[in-house]
């Protein structure tokens, strides 16, 4: 299966899914979760049974997106959609991706062995044939606020050619109920991504976190910039990300679990010049589903900007 053409994008989105020259917000929901036990992006997180992925796309559409792309697996349509994609299709326009197997560009096959698709890089490529135009990519299970989107939409929106991406504080995205990875960006002074190093055994020290992998114990101060996997994109990064999963199964596509990771694609192409990425803070109050002990939290949060008059009660009624 050839799930990336020659051409970046396969044209623009049906009236189900016509992002209008606005953005569009590609969703990468095909995980299961497996920390947290369930699929947890249909959990409900306020009264009207309404979960993240419901605030994530109510505050896309308020920053001037025009659209949405789901990307699931197929062995979980039917529950996504009854569940959420239903719902939220009467309101803003709908499309899906589905990242398999053997969504692979042309000359690449799935090697003996392997059972699970090939990352956030893959699922991101999926979501990006559906798409016409700039876009941004998020996870399905993050809680990310209102201002992180109005920053990517704005600049979206603004005409700029470079990618952006969300930079969130490091104390702002640890769990209290166990070890979190996060990537730690590197900024120039004039704001621009220049690197990514990933750690993924941070707990919660203080005002900041240890990175613990390994049996070691080193700090990291709180206000250190993470990506949180908050990305814009325009149309010229397509082919470059492209090039990059070309890269990975050339050098991996016969091994049975490695995977491409969207942040090292990007990463790769920062470091070489091939692509700008501007970073832009965010200080919304980000919270995530990595544990069932988190759920209570991100409850609690939702019902405070609720109350503060942030979100209606009932998001689609």
């Amino acid at each position: 299966m050839n799930a990336f053409p020659d051409a970046q994008h396969n044209g623009a989105m049906n009236p189900n899914g016509n992002s209008n020259g606005k953005p569009t917000l590609v969703v990468l929901a095909a995980g299961m979760g497996s920390r947290y036990g369930g699929l947890k992006q249909i959990a409900p997180v306020n009264d009207a049974g309404e979960g993240i992925l419901d605030y994530s796309v109510f505050d896309a559409v308020r920053a001037g997106f025009g659209g949405v792309v789901f990307v699931i697996r197929h062995d979980i349509d039917q529950a996504f959609r009854q569940a959420i994609g239903d719902r939220i299709a009467r309101h803003v326009p709908v499309r899906y991706a589905f990242q398999a197997l053997d969504a692979l560009p042309q000359g690449f096959t799935v090697p003996e062995g392997r059972t699970k698709p090939w990352g956030t890089l893959q699922a991101t490529l999926v979501g990006a044939a559906e798409v016409s135009g700039s876009f941004a990519v998020i996870n399905a299970d993050d809680f990310y606020g209102r201002e992180s989107y109005a920053v990517l939409g704005r600049h979206l929106l603004g005409g700029s050619m470079q990618g952006a991406m969300a930079g969130f504080r490091l104390r702002n995205t640890l769990s209290d109920f166990g070890s979190v990875s996060r990537g730690i960006c590197q900024v120039d002074a004039e704001g621009r991504l220049t690197n990514i190093v990933e750690r993924t055994s941070l707990v919660r020290e203080g005002d900041g976190a240890l990175d613990t992998a390994g049996g070691g114990r080193v700090p990291l101060p709180g206000d250190s910039v993470v990506s949180m996997n908050m990305w814009a994109f325009t149309p010229p990064a397509v082919p470059l990300l492209q090039e990059s999963f070309v890269t990975f199964l050339r050098e991996h596509g016969i091994e049975a679990k490695t995977e491409a990771y969207l942040p090292e694609a990007v990463n790769g192409l920062v470091a070489h010049g091939a692509y700008e990425v501007d970073v832009l803070p965010s200080d919304s109050p980000w919270c995530g589903m990595t544990y069932p002990e988190d759920r209570p939290l991100v409850v609690a949060q939702i019902a405070k900007l609720t109350a503060a008059g942030e979100y209606p009660a009932v998001l689609w009624p």
